[in-house]
């Protein structure tokens, strides 16, 4: 490559094209890192800005962490209404016109870190003692002095601290005494004013200082700019932003950044918000060559060329350490293309160039081949298109020998195709980022194998993206690309995939055979997913990061293994971005203070529990079932079923029967006492009607003509068993008789009745027939017990019920003469 001279048009762009950053976004992204800083639950977030508030409210509730009440018009901070914010660790009270803080306010909030009351109208800067404080923001008051107060030297943690008021106008040699011994390690001072005054020394004695912003104005007095310089320098600080320090309307003269040649610490430097003349950056980049500046960044800057040839640079003789350039917002101020006049060997160390928001929509052709130690290209936030990157004007020899990573993030590309043939000129690219473009997948894409890196965040692509992607990819981010689900299908393309992120899409199910082996993080947060099961992460053994907060999680048994048993040191948003979307009960809950038992969820470990408790429910309930003769109790209630079962089965068939009684006695005469002065008088009483052979049987009449005809017009037959009915010929002759009648006409009309306890197997064999029937006919037994006879007798007297009034009719009996002849043989 030429040393010599080249006119490069190197800020190609359209004109008055502004990438700003702001104070708003500054104070946010301060906002995020205080938030992941202490807060750990969205319950706990309580956001009462913009409110029309006069004072802080009374009721809020107690494991409140952050607490934002900016933008009111609250004068005056007292402690009550922080008396019982013990768990308070962020606390924003900016633009509400506070005038006072009552010292009892930081009595009652012990764990508070972050402190943010700039932007208001505090008088001086108050006592604050709050050993846990990390980072506290005083900007843009009203206190006309620096001077730090006594309480400071408490804040023994306190790492950012940001000081700045419009009405002080000087910083004498004793302000910030009282922070020797404080370990701070970035200090931002000024509200942007022109200081009068400053006594050198004064910010010298910082001891531990890492970062420092100066936010102040130095246009009348570049001296003391030089001053200002030379006490950065003995702090040993390694990073300096100067934020306006020459305003718009400022005529630079002289050399005010001399003394960075003479900086050794000094590693990165920021200049923000400057409009910079042609001139004063000829001067100034002078003093950054023959610096020990390693990383130099220009953030918000108006350039203007004030000399007739534009901006001119000679090589100058000197080891250049400078290895990282950065534009970020450059707004054009004449009306037409800038002109540099400089030897790329000048920057020919470059690892780093990042050139973003100034408008480029033609990369020049001579920086695509004169930049031979480029690692990372940042061309961010431009208007550069395809063609616009590689264009087909330009003819090198090669492209970027040495580039490793490649931003054309929030470009205007669109094919994929094309761009995928194009990084095989890169032959060392590694990573390339395209997100925030406009990327259609308009054909086959071939990537070289050395690119393993891709990330296509925020364009439309959906689910078909997987397959014009290379297997050769270890890192893919296709964050916010209209993807619904993934499968093991399209993950079985990458064997290397190291990194996935697939944040901001719809995805709903984490599919449980997905398998990845080789996969170390995964991030699938504000998505659609409502679980994540074990079974997801044994198919990730190597998995060491999983970000998946901000999705609509169920609080239920699906859940729980996530809360109670997965490593949360996975999860590095956990717990503040989990929380509960349903049941209603529990939206909003964070996840990680949704508590379920094991027991309620594990099906092992309830039948586990459940087997014993069964049995020994079951024991208790035998044994009290023995112990009150529940036996004897369930005998007598399946009589009565199957006698209510047989009365509906056989109503059909007795329809057109009519008998004289409602039953017939079977007993032995040794047994009468008992049948007289019980069983017949409690019959009877009831309004049954009964045969008694003694009382009923016809004098004269043969006794076998009585048997059966009592037997045949009786609704039943009642046996009344003893030892002593076995031992009577005649009651063996009427168990006869109306055993045959129970085959021929009603087969549930004998009823058995225990008086005493008879075994079938202590029958004689000639009662084989009765031994048949005990084991298979329903009897009952006798009992001596007071409260069992009410059982007893409710037993037989609803199975004489089933013969209705009108079915049993005196002199009424229906004939069985086919049975007469076999009786007469037998007798």
């Amino acid at each position: 490559m030429s040393t010599q001279s080249t006119i490069v048009a190197f800020l190609i762009g359209t004109i008055a094209i502004v990438s700003l950053m702001k104070s708003d976004c500054l104070a946010l992204k301060e906002d995020e890192k205080g938030i992941k800083l202490c807060v750990t639950s969205r319950r706990g977030m309580k956001d009462l800005s913009h409110k029309s508030l006069t004072e802080v409210p009374s009721n809020l509730p107690n494991e409140t962490q952050y607490l934002d009440i900016s933008y009111n018009s609250i004068q005056r901070l007292t402690g009550a209404p922080f008396s019982r914010l013990s768990q308070l660790c962020f606390l924003k009270v900016t633009h509400c016109g506070l005038q006072e803080i009552s010292p009892s306010v930081f009595s009652h909030t012990p764990a508070l870190k972050v402190l943010n009351i700039s932007y208001n109208d505090l008088p001086i800067i108050p006592d604050i003692s709050l050993k846990h404080l990390k980072i506290l923001d005083l900007a843009n008051n009203l206190y006309n002095s620096y001077r730090i107060p006594a309480s400071f030297q408490n804040l023994t943690n306190l790492h950012v601290l940001s000081l700045g008021s419009r009405a002080a106008l000087s910083v004498n040699y004793n302000d910030f005494d009282l922070l020797m011994n404080v370990s701070l390690h970035h200090l931002v001072l000024g509200a942007g004013i022109n200081w009068q005054k400053y006594d050198s020394g004064a910010l010298a004695k910082f001891k531990s200082l890492q970062r420092i912003s100066l936010f102040a104005s130095f246009c009348r007095d570049f001296g003391m700019f030089e001053n200002v310089l030379v006490d950065l320098n003995v702090t040993g600080a390694t990073s300096l932003r100067f934020i306006t320090v020459f305003p718009d309307n400022c005529n630079v003269s002289g050399n005010p950044f001399k003394s960075l040649t003479t900086m050794p610490f000094i590693q990165n430097l920021t200049i923000e918000n400057m409009w910079i003349n042609s001139s004063f950056m000829e001067a100034f980049l002078k003093n950054v060559w023959l610096s020990s500046l390693y990383d130099l960044s220009f953030v918000n800057i108006t350039y203007n060329e004030d000399t007739l040839d534009g901006f001119q640079f000679r090589t100058i003789n000197h080891t250049i350490n400078l290895c990282s350039i950065t534009f970020n917002g450059v707004n054009h101020y004449q009306y037409k293309y800038p002109t540099i006049n400089m030897s790329f060997e000048a920057i020919s160390n470059l690892t780093y160039l990042k050139f973003s928001g100034t408008g480029m929509n033609i990369l020049p052709c001579n920086a695509i081949s004169a930049l031979p130690s480029l690692e990372t290209l940042d061309l961010s936030d431009n208007l550069l298109t395809d063609s616009g990157f590689w264009w087909f004007q330009c003819s090198y020899t090669s492209v970027f020998p040495k580039l490793r990573q490649l931003s054309l993030s929030k470009n205007r590309f669109i094919s994929l195709s094309f761009i995928s043939e194009k990084t095989y000129q890169m032959k060392t690219l590694e990573s390339l980022d395209l997100s925030f473009n406009s990327i259609s997948l308009d054909g086959n894409c071939s990537w070289p194998a050395h690119l393993t890196d891709l990330s296509l965040g925020n364009n439309n692509l959906g689910n078909s993206v997987f397959q014009y992607l290379s297997p050769n990819f270890e890192r893919i981010d296709l964050s916010k690309t209209g993807i619904t689900a993934i499968t093991q299908e399209d993950l079985s393309q990458f064997p290397k995939l190291t990194h996935l992120k697939l944040s901001s899409n719809s995805i709903q199910v984490i599919p449980t055979d997905l398998m990845a082996p080789a996969l170390l993080s995964l991030h699938v947060d504000q998505n659609a997913i409502t679980s994540i099961s074990k079974e997801v992460l044994a198919g990730l053994p190597r998995l060491q990061t999983l970000k998946a907060g901000s999705n609509p999680f169920v609080c239920s048994c699906d859940s729980h293994w996530f809360v109670t048993n997965l490593n949360k040191s996975l999860l590095p948003d956990w717990p503040l971005d989990y929380t509960c979307s349903t049941p209603p009960s529990f939206a909003g809950l964070s996840l990680s203070e949704y508590k379920t038992s094991e027991l309620s969820c594990e099906t092992w470990l309830q039948a586990t529990v459940t087997l014993p408790v069964v049995v020994v429910i079951s024991a208790a309930i035998g044994l009290v079932f023995y112990k009150c003769d529940g036996v004897w109790y369930t005998k007598m209630l399946w009589v009565w079923i199957r006698v209510k079962k047989r009365g509906k089965k056989h109503s059909n068939m007795l329809n057109n029967v009519s008998y004289s009684y409602h039953a017939f006695i079977s007993y032995s005469h040794q047994d009468a006492g008992w049948v007289d002065s019980q069983l017949v008088p409690s019959m009877e009483d009831s309004g049954f009607s009964l045969c008694v052979h003694e009382r009923d049987f016809v004098p004269g009449d043969w006794i076998i003509d009585n048997i059966i005809k009592c037997v045949e017009s009786s609704y039943k037959t009642l046996f009344v068993l003893s030892k002593h009915f076995v031992q009577s010929e005649w009651c063996n002759y009427e168990l006869f008789f109306a055993q045959h009648r129970a085959i021929s006409v009603q087969q549930d009309c004998l009823v058995f009745i225990l008086l005493e306890p008879i075994t079938a197997e202590s029958l004689p064999k000639r009662f084989l027939r009765l031994r048949s029937l005990l084991r298979q006919q329903t009897y009952l037994e006798w009992p001596k017990d007071e409260r069992k006879q009410q059982v007893f007798w409710a037993s037989l007297k609803s199975m004489l019920h089933m013969a209705d009034k009108s079915m049993v009719l005196k002199d009424v009996a229906l004939a069985i003469s086919d049975t007469v002849p076999l009786v007469t043989d037998q007798v």
